[in-house]
């Protein structure tokens, strides 16, 4: 079953056409990983399904309905994104900043209510983040300023996560403590979380669902196991991969990779 899901959806820039006729459906309380090159059209497909950018066509349905035709605070109720490298503004707090989550749910004045004050408090503590919350989210190392990005996200109160590359520029242990904390979330709370990332083990790993792109199309979905193989890792990347399996994990893992030859690529295309 899903409640997320796109129907021919066709993405342009100007003339230039990015996505097409993209036929894309989330599993609800999963983990679904998008992958592909760069310039296959993830984050465009990303930013679409979030409304930040418009389609030249087709559409993205939530619960049934075109998301292009519910207002914004409705959608904000359901749905979550996390811009990839989000910046804030000069001198915001921690708490300041996870405030920001609940504006969807603000009437009048905008005044923080008892019931959002309680949100925000178990944002910060399932985060990890309560110990700085009075601290300006500039003065924090890169892993801590994802873990308050993300709080503010789960004081928005959504059950759909949406999440651009949320690993970049970390270094391998704030990346781990990020997807640590993403997988949680999913299965303590439930939460559907659908994440851009560029590290294919990362997406195996933690990934119930995996989606492969590739100039704007779908070139495979599915679990790890049938998403990361020899021949779809071909496809997508071009590139001769070794895929084994994770000893901790027993998920499918790249263990090393060549470059396709191009002129060899395309003679294989043509015989």
């Amino acid at each position: 079953m899903s409640r997320l899901f796109t129907e021919n959806l066709r993405i342009a820039y100007g003339d230039h056409e990015i996505v097409k006729d993209l036929n894309m459906f989330i599993p609800d309380g999963k983990i679904t990983a998008i992958i592909g090159p760069n310039g296959c059209g993830k984050s465009t497909v990303l930013k679409t399904v979030a409304r930040i950018i418009q389609a030249k066509s087709g559409s993205v349905y939530l619960d049934g309905k075109q998301i292009s035709k519910e207002s914004t605070k409705g959608i904000a109720q359901k749905m979550a994104i996390l811009p990839q490298s989000p910046d804030a503004p000069e001198g915001l707090t921690v708490a300041e900043l996870v405030s920001y989550g609940r504006f969807p749910y603000q009437k009048g004045m905008g005044r923080l209510s008892e019931k959002d004050r309680k949100v925000i408090d178990w944002a910060l503590n399932v985060t990890g983040t309560s110990a700085f919350k009075d601290r300006e989210v500039d003065a924090l190392s890169g892993g801590q300023r994802q873990r308050v990005w993300i709080a503010m996200a789960l004081a928005q109160e959504t059950e759909i996560i949406l999440l651009d590359e949320p690993t970049t520029y970390l270094d391998l242990c704030h990346q781990l403590e990020v997807l640590e904390l993403l997988k949680e979330l999913n299965q303590l709370e439930n939460r559907t979380i659908v994440m851009v990332i560029h590290d294919l083990n990362h997406a195996a790993r933690f990934a119930d669902h995996l989606i492969a792109m590739r100039e704007g199309t779908i070139k495979k979905n599915g679990s790890a196991k049938e998403v990361m193989t020899r021949k779809v890792l071909r496809e997508v990347f071009n590139i001769d991969a070794e895929v084994g399996l994770d000893p901790r994990t027993k998920k499918p893992i790249c263990l090393t990779y060549d470059l396709i030859e191009t002129n060899a690529l395309a003679q294989e295309q043509i015989s």
